[in-house]
């Protein structure tokens, strides 16, 4: 017997694949709405999603894609049947593709067979896969409001049991659901975006508000060091400036002195290099009348002449070890006692501290008090050789260049493209101390109102500018270098030609050869 209701006719397998279709499509939107309702975070929910339709459609290929407004580009988001390398490739212009068009028109999509349609952009290359070219393609426009974002796109077996149509339904109704979450990820990219200018903004007003008066430099090396003059100048720690002979290292020391509390107090400066060692602790912590031979009055020290301000200590790694271990108590207690005097002085200074020589290497040979080096390493700035900030040297040559003719009486008015090609392609191994000079003398030399590249010393003219571009070829030029040695070489030997040899590195026979091709005589060398 049959249960009583059911129905034994042909017409009931379609009704039943139909109720088995919907449920089935219920249950893809209930999965969706699943996902969503944990997180709105598009990273959170886009491959979910794309295992949700998998899991109840057994797609093979399924891609979101999003577009970026600023750029006009398409990138894919997130994919399954794709490798991580296909969806770096996947990026498309609008209008280029079934992914552009979709972008572009709004409109759903469908491509019957992959191998029959001539104008899919297979920018990924895995339409090339066995058995893809079969399949039907369906790609659906994902929109914000009435503005397109993105697609999705799914495969299908084609044809199917299921009308096309239900299917594009069933996708735009996932697109639309998964909208919410785009439209978020690209407002969230949106602030992103303005925070990130008005961060950008910011820093570049606060670069331009705490640019030191007395510093010439735009460049991106000068500007990390203007952030940490700015940063530093309001406490009181001590600070070791380090960099190269001739770049700027007292100027970043007045700059910090007065941009800080203590602008109204003395800046003192020591050349610890410059002062000889019978008479350095004496300049530092001075001394009591009788101290020593010629100290006819008492005498305050540097430290005292700075109460209250700055002490700018150049040249820090030429201090002797003795007075290292003064110093070293000054910078701990800050108190001192003169030379020859027993009476403990109070000091309230900031010091400054700078050096060219590497500080590390010192220690290791024992030269330099490894505690004194953490005492002045509180705060270190590195000020950058001027070949580290060559977008500076045209800017640094127009100050010096108004800076000098207006102490010398002149108005240059230009500087001519020789000079300023010499002055950018020179290495500046005295960095701007080096340009300073260069521009000044030739500053002097102008009689014309106009720098041209002959006012530039020797070191700074090129083969072009000055004419001596290298003259014959590369084997004459290695002979006249190799007769140079081996004339030298025996006249060292005094004509010995064996001894000779070998202080070449070279073998009697060779050495003989030489001497031949060269038609040297070694007995002229004897005398």
């Amino acid at each position: 017997m049959r249960a009583s209701g059911v129905t034994d006719t042909p017409d009931a397998a379609p009704e039943l694949a139909g109720v088995r279709s919907e449920v089935s499509e219920l249950s893809l939107l209930f999965e969706i709405s699943r996902v969503l309702d944990s997180s709105l975070d598009l990273e959170d929910v886009v491959h979910p999603v794309l295992r949700a339709f998998d899991s109840h459609c057994g797609i093979r290929l399924g891609v979101l894609s999003l577009l970026n407004r600023a750029t006009e580009s398409i990138s894919i988001e997130a994919a399954i049947g794709l490798s991580a390398s296909e969806q770096r490739r996947g990026q498309y212009r609008i209008g280029e593709g079934i992914i552009g068009r979709v972008v572009q028109s709004g409109e759903p999509i469908i491509v019957p067979r992959v191998a029959d349609e001539p104008g899919l952009a297979n920018r990924t290359g895995a339409l090339d896969a066995p058995g893809l070219g079969e399949l039907a393609l369906i790609c659906v426009p994902i929109k914000a409001g009435n503005i397109v974002v993105g697609c999705l796109l799914t495969d299908r077996v084609f044809p199917s049991s299921t009308p096309v149509e239900e299917d594009v339904r069933l996708l735009s109704i996932a697109a639309s659901m998964i909208s919410q979450a785009v439209k978020l990820r690209q407002e969230a990219q949106e602030q992103s975006r303005r925070l990130a200018a008005e961060n950008d903004r910011l820093r570049g007003e606060l670069a331009e508000r705490f640019r030191p008066e007395n510093i010439v430099g735009n460049s991106e090396a000068m500007l990390g060091v203007f952030g940490l003059v700015s940063q530093v100048s309001h406490s009181d720690a001590t600070v070791l400036l380090r960099g190269e002979t001739g770049t700027g290292k007292d100027l970043v020391a007045h700059a910090i002195h007065y941009n800080s509390a203590r602008a109204a107090g003395p800046f003192i400066k020591v050349n610890c290099a410059a002062l000889p060692e019978s008479v350095i602790e004496s300049e530092l912590f001075g001394h009591e009348r009788g101290a020593f031979t010629g100290a006819v009055r008492a005498r305050k020290g540097r430290f005292e002449l700075a109460d209250g301000g700055t002490i700018f200590l150049d040249e820090i790694g030429d201090l002797t070890p003795a007075t290292q271990v003064k110093l070293l108590r000054v910078l701990q207690e800050r108190e001192l006692e003169r030379v020859g005097g027993s009476e403990t002085i109070r000091c309230d200074v900031r010091v400054i501290a700078a050096t060219n020589r590497n500080l590390e290497e010192l220690i290791e040979q024992g030269v330099f008090r490894t505690d004194l080096y953490y005492r002045l390493n509180v705060f270190p700035i590195h000020i950058p050789p001027l070949r580290e900030r060559k977008s500076d040297v045209l800017l640094l040559t127009d100050y010096f260049v108004e800076k000098y003719g207006r102490r010398n009486g002149k108005n240059i008015k230009r500087v001519t493209t020789a000079a300023i090609d010499m002055l950018m392609s020179y290495h500046w191994p005295g960095n701007v101390r080096e340009l300073e000079n260069c521009v000044e003398r030739a500053a002097l030399l102008s009689n014309d109102d106009v720098i041209h590249g002959h006012h530039l010393p020797p070191t700074l003219q090129t083969a072009d500018a000055s004419g001596t571009a290298p003259q014959g070829s590369l084997r004459g030029e290695l002979e006249r270098v190799e007769k140079e040695l081996v004339q030298d070489a025996l006249k060292w030997a005094k004509g010995n030609m064996a001894r000779a040899a070998r202080s070449l590195g070279i073998s009697e026979r060779i050495m003989g050869l030489r001497v031949s091709k060269y038609s040297l005589s070694p007995r002229s060398y004897r005398r």
